[in-house]
């Protein structure tokens, strides 16, 4: 008998038990004893039974699949947290459909109809905008969803994010402690929630310092690294360019670090460069890269499992986790013998 002949009968008669405690075993559900657990999944290893997942699909209207719509997968952080997150379900016995929606909302909108039209069981969603008819109105019809990093404001949907709050306020302290006070920004989209909470983050921690920040010193980015390399160009053409520039995310450092090498620059003689969304390769610029690290593998986990309490008919509550300051030397630290240091000032996990 080959494994792909194998049914439900077959592991039933096997492990001495009925097909209906055999199904039980497969779906999880709690009321199977130990022993004909035990049993059924000993048969199940010695006979090599595979469900057929389409088939038990249509039984029980569930597939056991997750979507997941990630704004870009060229970022490294996106990378990361997308592979938290397949882990993560993974080990609950679920599977993930990525979607990549590129900055994008109307390919961000046809990755989500896309997976509701698979019929998953739920839905991640980092959004690219602050709003998609779409997605609500797949909220509105009940469709289980979590948002991960980003989120639409007024919408009834737990969100997993990070706050970096903090973290920009260490960051700025450190730089004002280190003498800095012409201090620059390239922001995100102002239509996403992250693009507006961190520019406005740095704002307030600037005045927490008596240091304005003129127009002049904010470049509009797109969370992509050419818009950082623009911005940093305009930068450069200023009568008084700034003394540091904050990337408030990884690609559009990269972005500013190729402007600045493009005009024989150097860090951090000539000019500072940090970076929110701290990343692998900062540690191997020259030199390193100061940055504000998110927790990201603990945001999939998280998202994960509130998309999952979603999906059985629990309330999940929002998760909150604090972001961290890694002090490197992009910006005239001198840490001599020390490659990385993290802020003192951290808030508990």
């Amino acid at each position: 008998m080959t494994p792909s002949s194998v049914g439900i009968k077959d592991v039933a008669a096997e492990a001495g038990v009925s097909v209906a405690t055999v199904s039980r075993v497969l779906n999880g559900h709690p009321s199977v004893s130990p022993a004909s657990r035990t049993r059924v999944l000993a048969a199940v290893e010695a006979l090599g039974y595979r469900p057929n997942a389409v088939a038990r699909s249509l039984r029980t209207d569930q597939t056991r699949t997750l979507g997941l719509v990630i704004s870009d997968v060229l970022n490294p952080y996106f990378t990361e947290l997308a592979r938290s997150v397949e882990e993560a379900a993974r080990a609950l016995g679920y599977s993930v459909i990525i979607g990549n929606a590129d900055e994008r909302p109307e390919l961000q909108d046809h990755h989500v109809r896309t997976l509701l039209d698979r019929r998953i069981d739920g839905l991640l969603v980092s959004p690219t905008d602050g709003g998609s008819p779409l997605m609500l109105d797949a909220v509105r019809a009940g469709t289980p969803m979590v948002f991960v990093d980003r989120w639409i404001p007024g919408v009834d949907v737990p969100v997993v994010r990070s706050d970096g709050r903090q973290a920009v306020r260490d960051l700025v302290a450190h730089l004002h402690g280190l003498g800095h006070r012409r201090l620059a920004i390239i922001a995100g989209p102002a239509a996403t929630t992250t693009g507006s909470e961190r520019v406005e983050a740095f704002r307030e921690a600037l005045r927490e310092h008596g240091i304005a920040l003129p127009d002049a010193y904010i470049g509009q980015g797109d969370f992509q690294a050419d818009s950082g390399r623009r911005a940093t160009e305009r930068f450069l053409a200023l009568p008084e360019p700034p003394e540091v520039v904050f990337a408030a995310d990884n690609l559009m450092a990269l972005g500013a670090l190729d402007a600045l090498r493009a005009h024989g620059l150097r860090l951090p003689d000539d000019i500072g460069l940090a970076a929110f969304d701290d990343i692998p390769w900062f540690v191997h610029t020259d030199p390193p890269v100061t940055a504000i690290a998110q927790p990201t593998a603990d945001l999939g986990r998280a998202a994960v499992h509130a998309l999952i309490d979603r999906i059985e008919g629990r309330s999940p509550r929002s998760v909150t986790l604090p972001a961290r300051l890694v002090v490197r030397r992009s910006c005239g630290e001198n840490l001599p013998g020390r490659d990385e240091v993290t802020s003192a000032r951290r808030s508990n996990p």
